[in-house]
């Protein structure tokens, strides 16, 4: 006899500072992964708003504010725009490659490079090789790491210039964390690029969806998202589409030259406020 599945506990953390908008603080309701059927449970969790980090499945739960909400885009019918094409013409060249996932030395680094640069007072900044490894091997569900290396000449591995860690599901890749060399110069643009990467394998896969996490609007770090049409989001009605007169006003605004003076916000956590650790359950 088939042993029933067991409805999963959730838990709700202590408010803390929120990583994207000042004045606000965060909560963040949480489940265990684990079992054989945590794919099974990964997966309607993401259909509902829910994020993973390593054997936990969270999302936001605050108090006054809603302004995180999940995002998806239409990888079947993603039309990428002028600039996109070029982005993706100049890095063709990349050879990429799905690894299981497993932490490697030359991850880590390209990781603390990046976080150096891009998310220098953020959470996971003070990340050491075990934590990395954890965030990538402690893994209950279908996942892998994908590798973007320049090509070389003598047949051995060229350059990380880029990483992923992405989940599988039944509908579409997750994108659970993402990083590249930010002072590549001749090959700017990395980020966007592993994101454009993902859409074109989903619907080489025949899989409809990419999950790229939450959206906050009136943070600018989290603008990037809307670029990618069609774009869905989650709401309180189910999964709707954006029209393309606001997609175009949210690119707009994304592409809009940046305030120099703005300050990056004390303690944020990086893209999705990914944590590192969450209480004992």
């Amino acid at each position: 006899m088939t042993a029933p599945i067991r409805f999963p506990r959730f838990f709700v953390t202590s408010p803390a500072p929120c990583p994207y908008l000042p004045g606000k603080s965060e909560r963040k309701v949480f489940t265990e992964l684990k079992g054989g059927h945590a794919d099974q449970l990964n997966e309607a969790l993401g259909r509902i708003g829910f994020r993973r980090s390593q054997t936990v499945a969270y999302r936001p739960s605050c108090i006054d504010c809603q302004a995180c909400v999940s995002v998806r885009v239409v990888s079947e019918e993603f039309k990428p725009s002028s600039t996109q094409k070029r982005l993706m013409k100049r890095n063709k060249d990349l050879v990429v490659t799905e690894c299981r996932p497993w932490a490697t030395d030359e991850q880590f680094e390209l990781l603390a490079k990046y976080l150096s640069a891009r998310h220098p007072d953020g959470g996971m900044a003070a990340m050491d090789e075990l934590d990395y490894a954890d965030m990538v091997e402690h893994t209950p569900v279908t996942s892998y790491v994908v590798e973007y290396r320049e090509p070389s000449e003598n047949g051995e591995p060229g350059r990380l210039v880029g990483a992923c860690l992405t989940d599988r599901q039944g509908d579409g890749l997750s994108m659970i964390y993402s990083f590249y060399d930010p002072d590549h110069e001749a090959r700017a643009g990395l980020g966007n690029f592993i994101i454009l990467d993902h859409i074109m394998r989903a619907a080489e896969q025949g899989l409809p969806y990419v999950y790229l996490g939450y959206w906050v609007e009136g943070s600018p770090r989290m603008q990037y998202k809307v670029r990618y049409r069609p774009l869905e989001r989650l709401t309180r009605e189910g999964w709707q589409r954006m029209s393309d007169e606001e997609q175009s006003e949210l690119i707009a605004e994304a592409t809009a030259p940046k305030n120099s003076l703005d300050e990056p916000i004390k303690g944020a956590r990086g893209k999705d406020g990914q944590p590192v650790k969450f209480p004992a359950t």
